[in-house]
């Protein structure tokens, strides 16, 4: 067989497989598209990467000092295999209070806060996402200030953490 002949024999195979089998469908309807600030709590543990939010789901939040709680409780056994921990110190006392979308964490002996800790990534991140369910303020525009012992630090947004 001959050059052309084989190429020509190819693409009507190929033809004839294409349009085999396959019906024509309606229009299906995959739903709304998500959209607004996805609904329950997340968690920031600290990770290779980054911060990384885990669902806490059926928890309500009535006031951001219980962010800190959920953090204390620590990751899963599942999620610590996975590689998340929790870095911030669990004997320390913290408190926030939020204005206009504002955070402000009161942690006097957390004297590390700085876009390289990775316990204040945690911090700000979960405290952003507290706010966020709390008063709906989009959770990555929420500035968080930490006040410690050494001053102020920050205002700081949760992208600022993460690692790309």
């Amino acid at each position: 067989m001959t050059r052309p002949r084989t190429a020509l024999l190819c693409c009507a195979l190929a033809l004839l497989a294409a349009g085999c089998g396959i019906r024509p469908t309606g229009v299906t309807d995959g739903g709304a598209a998500p959209s607004g600030v996805p609904q329950g709590m997340r968690i920031y543990f600290a990770s290779d990467d980054g911060p990384r939010a885990v669902s806490r789901p059926g928890i309500t939040l009535t006031g951001l000092n219980d962010a800190f709680k959920l953090l204390a409780v620590g990751p899963t056994a599942q999620e610590r295999a996975g590689g998340l921990a929790n870095l911030v110190p669990t004997g320390t006392r913290f408190t926030a209070t939020a204005s206009h979308g504002t955070v402000t964490i009161n942690a006097p002996d957390h004297l590390g806060a700085s876009p390289q800790d990775p316990a204040t990534g945690q911090l700000v991140c979960t405290l952003a996402r507290a706010e966020a369910l709390l008063h709906g303020t989009p959770s990555d525009t929420v500035p968080v200030t930490i006040v410690s012992k050494a001053g102020r630090a920050g205002p700081y947004q949760c992208w600022q953490f993460r690692q790309h």
